[in-house]
């Protein structure tokens, strides 16, 4: 089968055109009409992954099925104002009133917020382990990085969604304080808020590069994750 494709200012100007005809095998998705276009123009993959997709005028995801002669767009956010986002590392307290207060703007209705907290006491093998403190050390560069993709990512699933936050602490954090919070604005409650904030927080911990120690009295550990990236995951 084959389908239009449609793109629009950063990409339109990294592929030279605007229009292009893209050949698919039937049950193609959305998904596999953007890696035709990156394969057809390598030189467009940048802004093509974090794009906004559209099919036939409608808002369109990585896993929509696409059909024979159907429109696929591709553009990026629109114009008129970007949403705020707060990406960072941070090796001292934070306010979240303030981060919240940051990501919204006059036509936002709902922010959901996911805050990570310092346990004291963890469950674990059928007994009580204590913890001192934890000690959180990054990546750095990639760790923003990937904070990056994983808004760009929030953005893809949950066009509705206005302002993100994410800001992940660094350094030695005591007990009860705050180790990362997440947070996502829209006009609704329905438009994504919810989803996109559990997705941030699950996201982070499979390619973001941070890891924690935790100091106990009886030693100090690192505690390391069981997910392996894939090729999927670099942007």
């Amino acid at each position: 089968m084959r389908v239009e494709v449609l793109l629009f200012a950063t990409l339109k100007d990294a592929a030279g055109q605007n229009r292009l005809s893209v050949t698919l095998p039937d049950g193609a998705t959305v998904g596999d009409v953007k890696r035709a276009v990156m394969a057809l123009y390598p030189v467009i993959e940048a802004h093509i992954e974090a794009a906004i997709a559209a099919v036939n005028q409608e808002y369109a995801f990585a896993s929509d099925a696409v059909h024979d002669g159907d429109e696929v767009a591709f553009f990026p956010p629109v114009s008129g104002g970007s949403y705020p986002e707060i990406l960072r590392l941070a090796d001292e307290p934070f306010s979240a009133d303030e981060l919240i207060a940051a990501i919204t703007i006059p036509a936002t209705g709902a922010v959901c917020v996911f805050s990570g907290m310092v346990r004291g006491e963890t469950a674990r093998a059928g007994e009580q382990l204590q913890t001192e403190h934890l000690e959180y050390e990054a990546y750095e560069p990639m760790a923003l990085a990937k904070m990056r993709q994983v808004a760009a990512e929030i953005r893809e699933r949950w066009p509705l969604v206005q302002g993100i936050a994410i800001v992940q602490r660094v350094g030695r954090l005591e007990v009860g304080q705050n180790t990362i919070l997440i947070a996502c604005s829209s006009g609704h409650r329905d438009q994504g808020c919810f989803e996109a904030a559990r997705y941030g927080i699950d996201r982070l911990k499979e390619i973001v590069p941070v890891w924690k120690k935790e100091v106990r009295p009886d030693g100090a550990a690192w505690v390391e994750g069981v997910y392996h990236p894939t090729p999927r995951d670099r942007r």
